[in-house]
């Protein structure tokens, strides 16, 4: 199957261009050591990633994914701002762009496809991770997770990208490893691709009905 006459692509960030994992569980854990709580695997950390910096810190707090009810809102803020802190200052120790990311970018945008990036990941971290990974100048526009009022799941993220650029829905893409970017383009018609290889919480890409699945950043070209 080939997705035709498509000219956006929207890409989410961390669990599909970049494993960012490591630097995100040291950032947590570090933050749960300053309030003195218990460190986490970074396989568990990896588990709760995908929602946000606040939902990260809450989860990690509640020590599971869902997130528990009696969480204090200035504690939360609290271990939010040590979180942040510590990882604006550490975004790119361990964080690396996933194989074939980069000269597939660059294929893709020799095509004349333009190039997007929707992320739930804070705005402010994005730039810096995008210029230390020389990914900086890949993108028409980039949205981070308090661009908006709205992130995905929500599809307001990927209208806005699509009326900015002037380039209709119907021609556009949303390329993601989770639940959040599949769930996003279901809601607003738009084609999505799933990856295998990120954070979709253990689960099965496949439940959430993306038009095409790979395994392999790389595989994109054959799609498109």
């Amino acid at each position: 199957m080939k997705l035709e006459n498509k000219q956006l692509l929207i890409f989410d960030m961390d669990g599909t261009l970049i494993n960012s994992a490591l630097d995100l569980a040291l950032a947590v854990n570090y933050m749960l050591e300053q309030l003195g709580h218990e460190r986490f695997k970074e396989e568990t950390i990896h588990g709760w990633v995908g929602n946000g910096a606040l939902t990260l810190v809450k989860r990690a707090l509640s020590g599971a994914r869902e997130v528990s009810e009696d969480l204090e809102e200035s504690y939360v803020e609290k271990a939010l701002n040590i979180f942040l802190d510590y990882y604006k200052k550490n975004l790119c120790n361990a964080t690396l762009p996933y194989p074939r990311v980069i000269e597939t970018l660059h294929k893709l945008k020799k095509r004349g496809y333009t190039l997007a990036l929707v992320t739930n990941k804070p705005f402010a971290f994005v730039p810096p991770i995008l210029s230390t990974l020389k990914m900086d100048k890949m993108f028409a526009l980039v949205l981070g997770g308090d661009s908006l009022p709205e992130k995905k799941p929500h599809p307001q993220p990927l209208l806005h990208v699509c009326n900015t650029l002037g380039i209709a829905v119907i021609n556009s893409v949303m390329i993601g490893d989770s639940k959040n970017d599949i769930l996003a383009a279901n809601a607003c018609g738009m084609d999505a691709i799933g990856v295998t290889y990120g954070y979709n919480y253990g689960e099965d890409i496949g439940v959430h009905h993306p038009s095409i699945i790979i395994d392999d950043f790389g595989e994109l070209v054959r799609y498109l």
